[in-house]
């Protein structure tokens, strides 16, 4: 049985993969969905043609992806996606916000990715792919975003080099890294802080995010980056002294840019 595996698939991008992917991908007998709210995984489903397994459980609790990785051994599964979108972000100074709230952006956004990931790989094949959620925040540090930006520097360097690691078993690891997307990330995000008010003006569509992203991931490519001006940060945050940048970024923040 060829099965995908997407988490976060509830809502905003993890939902907007099952979306798309059940259009596409013919071959595929099973999309197994994964996220904590089970009346919202049915909504999801409901909308589907393949057929769907639900996991509303919690992946932060190792005993949540024991049972996943069982189902896959006794289903016999072929993983031929494992799709990891589960996330959130805080915004707001570090030493004002609650420490478990930081604790769990560094459970979900990397220990959970990490565990699931290793999990999942022994049930991969030649041909199969990983999609990780980065950000473009991975690209520097990000002052009020302190955690957040952090983790997603986690996710983009492992990713990387994973990869690499699983390039001659034909397993091929794609990292996405768009900017703001339209999502319900930011309800939760800015409910404690702010971000740069300029950001707001390179949100992009989740429909693109994620169409993007399965091209880049099908044509084996390391890193998806959506839009202009997020390419045009990524370039500037390669091409210029971070210190340089967090300065900026700071004057723009008291101009209320």
């Amino acid at each position: 049985m060829n099965i995908i595996v997407i988490t976060g698939a509830s809502s905003g991008i993890g939902r907007e993969f099952a979306r798309q992917m059940d259009h596409y991908f013919s071959t595929i007998d099973e999309f197994w969905l994964v996220a904590r709210s089970q009346d919202k995984l049915e909504a999801v489903a409901k909308l589907m043609r393949h057929k769907t397994r639900l996991f509303p459980v919690d992946i932060t609790r190792k005993e949540s992806l024991e049972a996943l990785e069982n189902a896959i051994f006794q289903h016999n599964a072929v993983v031929r996606m494992l799709i990891n979108c589960a996330g959130y972000g805080i915004m707001g100074s570090f030493c004002e916000q609650e420490l478990a709230l930081e604790a769990g952006m560094i459970r979900i956004n990397c220990e959970a990715l990490t565990d699931l990931t290793h999990r999942v790989i022994p049930y991969m094949r030649w041909g199969s792919r990983i999609i990780q959620m980065a950000s473009s925040a991975a690209f520097l540090p990000q002052p009020g975003f302190a955690v957040y930006a952090a983790t997603k520097a986690y996710v983009l360097s492992f990713s990387r080099a994973l990869g690499e690691e699983l390039e001659n078993a034909g397993i091929y690891v794609t990292s996405v890294c768009p900017g703001p997307v339209d999502t319900p990330f930011f309800e939760i995000a800015e409910a404690t802080g702010t971000t740069l008010g300029i950001k707001k003006y390179t949100m992009v569509d989740e429909k693109r995010v994620v169409a993007l992203a399965l091209r880049d991931s099908y044509y084996k490519r390391p890193m998806s980056v959506c839009s202009l001006p997020i390419k045009a940060f990524h370039v500037l945050s390669k091409g210029i002294p971070q210190g340089v940048i967090l300065k900026l970024m700071k004057q723009m923040k008291k101009k209320g840019l």
